[in-house]
């Protein structure tokens, strides 16, 4: 297996992805990296419990994942692909910058799993455009576009 192949298969469990996103119980969407090619995309999957916080509130009788979270695990997959894409990636801070194009086509529930499978559409030094679908058992529940600034962490003194 040559380095370029093996670099398509990274497992990323989620005390590396704590390493890398700054996001906390319970704002951390993303349970596992499957797949990871540098500059490309990612897999990445969030296992949807009964136990989230967000049931209690969001259709309580009829539990039902947001659709803004939905796209922020997407975001955050994009994250950790940017991350996995830039030199020196501890030197930058990336925030959610647009959302277009989201459309949510199914309803998420507790037990199911979600798998994101995210592109990089666009990078530039400031910015990157990244394209994601968020799939449960082979069907696409959602998807989105998303724009996120990248700011060097120089440029965050005094704004954290």
């Amino acid at each position: 297996m040559t380095k370029k192949q093996n670099n398509k298969n990274h497992f990323i469990n989620i005390s590396k992805i704590q390493n890398i996103l700054p996001h906390r119980y319970p704002f951390l969407l993303v349970d596992r990296v499957l797949r990871l090619e540098e500059g490309k995309s990612i897999l990445t999957i969030k296992n949807v419990t009964y136990n989230e916080p967000f049931f209690n509130g969001h259709f309580p009788e009829n539990k039902i994942m947001p659709g803004v979270l939905i796209i922020e695990a997407m975001a955050q997959s994009g994250g950790i692909l940017v991350y996995h894409s830039v030199p020196d990636p501890k030197d930058w801070f990336m925030m959610l910058s647009k959302i277009t194009n989201a459309k949510f086509r199914k309803p998420v529930i507790p037990g199911d799993q979600i798998r994101f499978y995210v592109d990089i559409v666009r990078m530039r030094k400031k910015f990157c455009e990244i394209k994601g679908k968020a799939v449960v058992d082979g069907d696409i529940v959602a998807e989105s576009e998303v724009i996120a600034s990248l700011l060097h962490r120089e440029e965050m003194n005094g704004r954290e």
